[in-house]
């Protein structure tokens, strides 16, 4: 980097009302955790990662004695772990400070001993999947190279599959004979296919993949031993639905249920029934499907968002939910139907916010639906409207609880939050829209929000921000360009800023994610991936921005956004750049309150000289 970027601006304070300051930060600094997640075959054993020191840990649940420990204490924190399915040991994937390179290690459930590398003679790279058996374990490695798979059990280590194309390790057989992995050799690895292989010497046994477009994911196999049942996700007719298959009789049983929008599921631990999440217009809910008779029933989860959720022995049903006006909790329903708090952890609970609402709008590519927020008490009319974007671009945003949402209500801001075409949740049609003309696609449909919302009197045109990170970094970089008389500021964390650069220096994961969604590489579709990338626009960017990005980003690589920045130098650009030791996002608290301070504060001072 040959300039100097002027930096961004970091408050003391974002208000000068003490409560509100103590609220906005309250929230932030709130203790979290994720749906514990146990052993397989010692219940009692159980995971969950946390905030509650300030950083995103591993801290490991012993149900019997009731003792909370601390598993990982590392300065950019850990997110990736799992256990083994006797109990005995908590698996954790070790990178550098958030590249996303590195190996999974490996220390004793009890506490007392030092984190040893799991497996010594698998290499470093990007994590491609892992399951624990017993007796054997499948991990999968990604590097520039492609995809590696292999397998360790009676002290060796093999490798039994490498390619070029992206692959991974999926699933294993609760007796171990059976080994389910996903792969994209057809050449669309957004659209996976999937082997099983006999694990006695990695015969396949049955391959299946549904054709150009229709992904098959798979979920888990059955829990019983014995069973060769693999439960997966299909998109036969137009959305994600459920598939079980029996891979040796090649049988399949579809799941037909009758619910709108899209599922996922997990077994019940006698692989008699389904524990189904269903996701539609924002919210999710939980119900159960008898196998045997074909019953769906819902399980009385209020509205909002649920996050992980598992089935226990006793058919206790523990999961996370939370609104985006109540902070997530963790929940235990029996099979009777009594429904309590599970887990709270330490401290005081995260001020609450403001509800959302839906908005449909129409737009070429079909009816778009929106998630508003408005300040508490705001008055009637257009306000201030920041435009969060989500990342992915296959994900969706959803009614739960954000800070980070709360704190730009709490500054005056509505919130709209738009499920253009690339989301999920609205099938596979809606998702795939973006194939081809990705970025351009969805900031039409942003486009169309903003129109409806602004003829409607609900967003001041003249103080308008598009924000986001990752995707909805790119989105916002891409709109500023783009679309310059329609916004006030943009706010891009950890974007997409030159695609052709980012492609060259992105992990190979996403490069064959980009292959996919292009229809080549830059070599085979340079027009295609200049005309939607946002460096091509920096001669039309009006608004000041605020760019926020990680040392050691292996999704949105720095050199692309340094690029991206040095152009808009050289034509005198209105923007302030924040560059932190990390990787693709922070998992520390008090860094993230200082991006958010500096994101907030960047965008009232650029609407207030709109007024």
């Amino acid at each position: 980097m040959t300039t100097q970027h002027p930096p961004a601006v970091i408050p003391d304070r974002l208000f000068d009302d003490a409560a509100a300051e103590a609220r906005w930060r309250a929230r932030f600094h709130a203790p979290r955790m994720s749906t514990p997640d146990w052993a397989l075959d010692a219940p009692d054993a159980n995971i969950y990662v946390s905030n509650a020191s300030g950083v995103w840990e591993v801290y490991a649940w012993n149900r019997a004695t009731g003792e909370h420990r601390r598993v990982t204490d590392r300065p950019n924190g850990t997110l990736s772990a799992t256990t083994s399915p006797d109990g005995e040991w908590i698996w954790w994937f070790d990178d550098t400070d958030g590249d996303e390179f590195g190996s999974w290690v490996r220390e004793p459930f009890a506490g007392g001993g030092k984190a040893e590398r799991a497996i010594p003679d698998v290499h470093d790279g990007y994590p491609a999947g892992l399951e624990i058996g017993h007796r054997l374990v499948a991990v999968g490695v990604s590097t520039d190279d492609g995809s590696e798979l292999f397998v360790h059990g009676d002290g060796k280590t093999s490798r039994f599959y490498a390619g070029k194309d992206d692959a991974g390790v999926a699933a294993l057989s609760r007796d171990e004979r059976l080994l389910a992995i996903s792969h994209s050799e057809h050449g669309d690895s957004r659209h996976p296919a999937v082997r099983v292989l006999a694990t006695d010497g990695f015969a396949t046994i049955a391959d299946k993949w549904d054709g150009e477009g229709k992904g098959l994911t798979v979920l888990e196999f059955s829990p019983v031993a014995g069973d060769p049942r693999l439960l997966l996700l299909h998109e036969r007719r137009g959305r994600e639905e459920l598939l079980i298959w029996d891979a040796e009789r090649d049988v399949e049983i579809e799941p037909r249920l009758d619910l709108p929008g899209e599922v996922s599921a997990g077994w019940y631990p006698k692989a008699d029934a389904l524990l189904v999440v269903h996701f539609h217009q924002g919210r999710s809910s939980l119900h159960r499907y008898d196998l045997a008779t074909g019953e769906l029933s819902a399980l009385g989860t209020p509205p909002g968002r649920i996050g992980g959720a598992g089935v226990r022995d006793d058919g206790t049903i523990e999961y996370s939910w939370s609104s985006a006006a109540e902070p997530s909790v963790i929940r235990a329903r029996t099979a009777e139907g009594t429904d309590r708090v599970l887990l709270s952890p330490p401290g005081e609970p995260a001020p609450g916010s403001e509800p959302v609402i839906d908005v449909f709008v129409e737009g070429t590519g079909g009816r778009i639906h929106a998630l508003v927020a408005r300040p508490h008490d705001a008055p009637e009319g257009p306000l201030p409207t920041v435009f969060t974007l989500h990342g992915g671009p296959h994900a969706a945003d959803e009614d739960r609880f954000s800070a980070y949402r709360a704190v730009w209500l709490d500054a005056g801001f509505a919130v709209v939050e738009v499920n253009y075409r690339g989301s999920t949740g609205y099938g596979s049609a809606w998702r795939d829209a973006i194939e081809g003309r990705p970025g351009l696609t969805e900031l039409a449909d942003v486009a169309a929000v903003y129109d409806w919302l602004v003829e409607n009197d609900r967003a001041d045109p003249d103080r308008c921000v598009v924000n986001g990170a990752s995707w909805g970094g790119y989105l916002t970089l891409l709109a500023l360009g783009t679309q310059p008389e329609r916004w006030a500021a943009g706010i891009a964390s950890v974007p997409v800023a030159d695609y052709v650069a980012a492609y060259e220096d992105e992990m190979e994961q996403l490069r064959a994610f980009d292959r996919a969604l292009f229809g080549g590489s830059p070599e085979d579709k340079l027009a295609v991936y200049q005309e939607c990338s946002p460096i091509t626009y920096v001669a039309a960017v009006k608004a000041p921005m605020l760019v926020l990005a990680g040392d050691n980003d292996p999704r949105c690589p720095i050199r692309q956004i340094e690029n991206y920045l040095e152009r808009l130098a050289a034509r005198d650009g209105r923007y302030e750049f924040y560059r932190y030791d990390a990787g693709h996002g922070s998992l520390v608290i008090e860094e993230t309150v200082r991006q958010t301070a500096a994101e907030v504060h960047f965008a009232l001072r650029a609407v207030e000289s709109r007024r």
